[in-house]
């Protein structure tokens, strides 16, 4: 629902390995803290996703911010907290901000966690001061004209839970060979960290997120929006869609958001930090200098 960064094993393993240590966070939420002077940028990740997904960014912009790596519960090796839902995930976010006093931060989310962020700022729009979303959406694509989307959800459901760690291992090689990102060595590493979560939790996440349509309330936004859509030309040539195409797609699945901005990044499929990290990093700074201009 995913250079040099990767010139070598060291690399990765820098990546892997915590430079600060994660403490409880907010609710459900746990939380990593980078940086100590600055606006603060507050980073989701997505479906089966931790903090790697945010390293080399948390890295690069706690020099001029404070950073916070958000944890789902479920995901990444965190047990799996039962009743957690997108409307509590809403909940304990802004307690994370009033309880730790943030003055309106960036919500920065990735996958599932720009949904989130979508759905945080049509209902607290005050508390922040603005969205980068990459390749996170207010309905998930292809099912906005599904008149119902509960067979999907079930679908899914039935289809993750109950999978052994053996066969959600595999899933998570498919699913990142296919989707994820374009270099297979990256897939595969990727797919060996998002197998550390719980296949329940997954499918309870992807569930919600196929019953989810926050369209009806993106006017209610009124803080900057950058949503990041990558666009590698292979997985769309069958369907005659280019560059243009897709963003403009993905505008229309926004219509509603008045600061709304749709960078496409290419090439690059789903995890477009890993596959274009300099051009991801590029495009953050840009929507950020938006939201503070």
């Amino acid at each position: 629902m995913r250079t040099a960064i990767f010139a070598g094993a060291a690399c990765a393993l820098a990546l892997l390995t915590p430079a600060f240590s994660a403490t409880p966070g907010a609710g459900a939420f746990a939380v990593e803290q980078q940086g100590d002077r600055g606006s603060p940028l507050v980073f989701i990740p997505g479906l089966a996703s931790g903090t790697w997904t945010w390293k080399a960014e948390a890295a690069r912009l706690a020099k001029s911010h404070v950073v916070y790596l958000l944890s789902l519960p479920g995901f990444d090796g965190r047990p799996a907290i039962a009743g957690t839902t997108l409307e509590s995930l809403q909940a304990d976010l802004l307690k994370l901000i009033e309880g730790r006093h943030l003055l309106k931060p960036v919500l920065i989310g990735h996958s599932l966690g720009g949904t989130l962020s979508l759905a945080f700022a049509a209902d607290h729009p005050d508390s922040i001061s603005g969205v980068v979303a990459v390749d996170g959406l207010p309905v998930f694509p292809g099912t906005e004209n599904v008149p119902d989307r509960a067979p999907l959800a079930q679908g899914a459901r039935a289809q993750i839970e109950n999978q052994t760690k053996d066969q959600f291992t595999q899933y998570q090689q498919t699913y990142m060979a296919r989707f994820g990102v374009i270099d297979e060595a990256r897939a595969r590493m990727l797919a060996e960290w998002s197998s550390r979560s719980d296949p329940r939790a997954v499918a309870d996440f992807a569930a919600q997120i196929l019953l989810l349509d926050l369209r009806p309330k993106l006017k209610s936004i009124s803080v900057p929006v950058t949503e990041i859509s990558p666009f590698y030309a292979p997985d769309f040539a069958a369907m005659g869609v280019d560059e243009a195409g897709k963003a403009n797609y993905y505008r229309m699945l926004l219509t509603g958001i008045d600061k709304l901005d749709v960078v496409s990044i290419s090439p690059a499929r789903h995890f477009v930090m890993f596959d274009q990290p300099e051009k991801f990093s590029a495009a953050l700074d840009e929507a950020l200098a938006k939201v503070y201009e």
